[in-house]
């Protein structure tokens, strides 16, 4: 099996895990509806992100066409990048963990361009699919939905803090999904494994150099 294969099918799956999770809380649970999956640490919470990952917003109205031209964009090129990399035979890890950015990325772009095409408002009442009249938004204003919350540690900021003193903090406070999920672990794999990674475009630019430097001769 080829990397470009593997990467096709860890983009198919994250892209299948991530809208089947985001299909199934949109269908069966209502906006700030919650249960607790594990003590009081680990909560599936539906909430809707009009903006980026991790709850991040970028208000109004042309900020959300901008951001959401932004993201297709940048799929394409990271998409572009998965190709470049088979081609110039990448390590596996690298290839892959672009594949996790990428997947990641087309998950939330799929919500943000059809969820408010195919769903109803999920205010106060569970969301139907393909509604009559249609959803609750036009092409490219649908909202992303969030799900994982982790307040594993909650309190309060010392008094001797300048900004935040004696404020209530929790950690990790935002609320994600698969997607976000996704992009984390990629961007974090080639920040820690970077050097391993690029290592052969550093082989294969020396190698085009000997070249070059050879055919001159």
């Amino acid at each position: 099996m080829s990397k470009l294969q593997k990467s096709l099918i860890l983009i198919f799956l994250i892209l299948f895990i991530d809208q089947a999770l985001k299909i199934w809380i949109k269908t069966t649970m209502y906006l700030g509806q919650e249960f607790n999956v594990s003590g009081n640490w680990f909560i599936i919470h539906f909430t809707e992100n009009p903006g980026m990952a991790f709850g991040v917003e970028l208000g109004g109205e042309y900020g959300k066409i901008a951001l959401s031209i932004f993201r297709i964009i940048a799929s394409l090129a990271i998409g572009y990048y998965i190709f470049y990399l088979d081609k110039k035979n990448a390590p596996l890890g690298l290839v892959l963990s672009v594949s996790l950015i990428f997947a990641g990325a087309f998950g939330n772009i799929i919500d943000s361009a059809f969820y408010g095409l195919i769903f109803s408002e999920s205010y106060h009442d569970v969301a139907r699919l393909f509604p009559e009249g249609g959803g609750y938004a036009s092409f490219l204003h649908g909202k992303v939905v969030d799900m994982f919350y982790f307040p594993i540690l909650k309190g309060h900021f010392p008094g001797w803090l300048p900004f935040w003193k004696n404020e209530s903090f929790v950690f990790f406070r935002p609320v994600f999904n698969i997607a976000d999920s996704a992009i984390t672990v990629g961007v974090t794999l080639i920040i820690i494994f970077q050097k391993r990674f690029f290592l052969h475009e550093k082989r294969s630019d020396e190698h085009e150099e000997e070249v070059v430097h050879a055919e001159s001769n």
